[in-house]
C-alpha cells in the first residue's frame, strides 16, 4: 500500500520544489493543497501534476469542511504545511490575509490532524506526522553577533512574521497538550527556481534584464542567511523521516550576505548569461553595466538588520548538509529564470507588475 502525504501550499514556491523533491526521493503519494493565490499557481507543478502519484485539490487551509473531506477520502499519513502569506511587504500593507491564513489556516489544520488521529489504530496514530514550515522572522532581529537558535526567544517585528511565530506556538501547543505528534522548522531565506517576482532576488533579476530600477531598502546594508531551496527541502524531507515529534530544527545556509552584496552579485551574474553591451533595454536607457540600475530608495518600517540561523542541531541530530554554497545555487537560480520568461509572465499577468509595495499607507 502507498501511503499518502498531503503538502499544503504546494503550488507556492517552496511547496513546488518540495513536491519535486518528495517524487524523486519518496514513494509516497502526495496530495497537494493549494488556495491558488497571486503566489500559488498550476504554472508551478503542471509538469508534476501528470504524475499517476500526484493529485491536487484547490482549496483554502481555514476551509474546515474541505480540509476534514481531504483527510477522510486520503487517509495521509503526514501533513506537511507550507501554505502561507509570506511577503512582509504585503503584510505591512494589508496584515488580514496573514492572520486568516497563517493564523486560522494553521489552527484549523491541526485540529483537522487531531481530531483524525483519534480514529486511527494506535500504531498508525504514533507514525504520523504533521511537520510546519516556519521561517527565521519569528526571532526578531540581530545585531551584528550571534546566531537564531531553536531556544532564541521569539520577538517578531513585523505582521507577517507576528503571524508566523503564532502558529508556531499553536503547533507547540497541539503537541504539549494533546500530544499531536508535530515538528517544526524554522528557515533563513529561501531562494532559486518558481520564487514569485516580488521577492529580491527573482525581482532584482528581472528588472535588470529589462533594464528597470534595481530598488534596495535603506542603505542596502541589512543582512540575511541564504538557503538554497533544494537544500531546504532536503532538510524538512530529513525532519519529517528522522525527527522528534515536539522538536525544533533551524535550516540555515550560512550564507550571510546584505541585500546590497546580493544586487551586486545577481548583477555580475546576470553579466555573464546577457552581456550589458548585448541588452537593448540598457542600450535604450545609456547604460553600460547592470550595476548602473541600482538605486536607493527609502527602507520599509521595521526592516529587521539583521538574520543569521545556527543549524548545529539539525546537522548533528539528522545528519543534514547544504549541498550549494551561494555562488553555484545563485547561478543555477539565474539560468533557471533567464530559461523560464514564460513561467514569470503567467505568474505575474494581472497580478503584480514590480511595483514597490510596504509602503504601510
Amino acid at each position: 500500500m502507498i501511503e499518502t502525504m498531503v503538502i499544503t501550499g504546494g503550488a507556492g514556491f517552496i511547496g513546488a520544489n518540495f513536491v519535486r523533491h518528495a517524487l524523486e526521493h519518496t514513494s509516497y503519494r502526495l496530495l497537494i493543497i493549494d488556495k491558488l493565490t497571486y503566489a500559488g499557481n498550476l504554472a508551478s507543478i503542471e509538469d508534476v501534476l501528470k504524475d499517476e502519484r500526484v493529485q491536487f485539490i484547490r482549496a483554502d487551509i481555514a476551509d474546515r469542511e474541505a480540509m476534514q473531506a481531504a483527510f477522510r477520502e486520503h487517509h495521509p499519513v503526514s501533513i506537511i504545511n507550507f501554505a502561507a502569506e509570506s511577503h512582509v511587504d504585503r503584510s505591512i500593507d494589508d496584515p488580514g490575509p496573514f492572520i486568516q491564513t497563517n493564523i486560522v489556516g494553521t489552527y484549523v489544520l491541526l485540529e483537522t490532524a487531531r481530531k483524525y488521529l483519534i480514529n486511527l489504530s494506535a500504531e498508525r496514530a504514533a507514525g504520523f506526522r504533521f511537520l510546519h514550515v516556519s521561517t527565521d522572522e519569528v526571532y526578531g532581529t540581530l545585531g551584528p553577533e550571534g546566531l537564531f537558535s531553536e531556544i532564541t526567544p521569539y520577538a517578531p517585528n513585523s505582521p507577517y512574521a507576528a503571524s508566523k511565530a503564532s502558529a508556531d506556538h499553536l503547533v507547540r501547543a497541539y503537541f504539549e497538550t494533546y500530544r499531536l505528534p508535530a515538528i517544526i522548522t524554522n528557515c533563513s531565506n529561501n531562494y532559486g527556481p518558481y520564487q514569485f517576482p516580488e521577492k529580491l532576488i527573482p525581482l532584482m533579476l528581472l528588472n535588470a534584464l529589462e533594464g528597470k530600477p534595481l530598488p534596495i531598502y535603506g542603505d542596502g546594508g541589512n543582512i540575511r542567511d541564504w538557503l538554497y531551496v533544494e537544500d531546504h527541502c532536503a532538510g524538512i524531507l530529513l525532519a519529517l523521516q528522522k525527527g522528534k515529534p515536539g522538536e525544533k530544527y533551524n535550516i540555515g545556509g550560512g550564507n550571510e550576505r546584505t541585500n546590497l552584496q546580493i544586487v551586486d552579485r545577481l548583477c555580475d551574474e546576470v553579466e555573464k548569461i546577457l552581456p550589458a553591451a548585448e541588452n537593448s533595454a540598457l542600450q535604450q536607457l545609456g547604460r553600460n553595466s547592470y550595476h548602473e540600475l541600482k538605486t536607493f530608495v527609502p527602507d520599509r518600517p521595521g526592516h529587521d538588520r539583521r538574520y543569521a540561523i545556527d543549524a548545529t542541531k539539525i546537522r548533528e541530530e539528522l545528519g543534514w548538509r547544504p549541498v550549494f554554497d551561494f555562488e553555484s545555487g545563485l547561478a543555477k537560480t539565474v539560468a533557471w529564470y533567464t530559461a523560464n520568461h514564460s513561467w514569470c509572465r503567467t505568474v505575474m499577468a494581472n497580478r503584480y507588475h514590480g511595483e514597490r509595495l510596504g509602503l504601510g499607507k
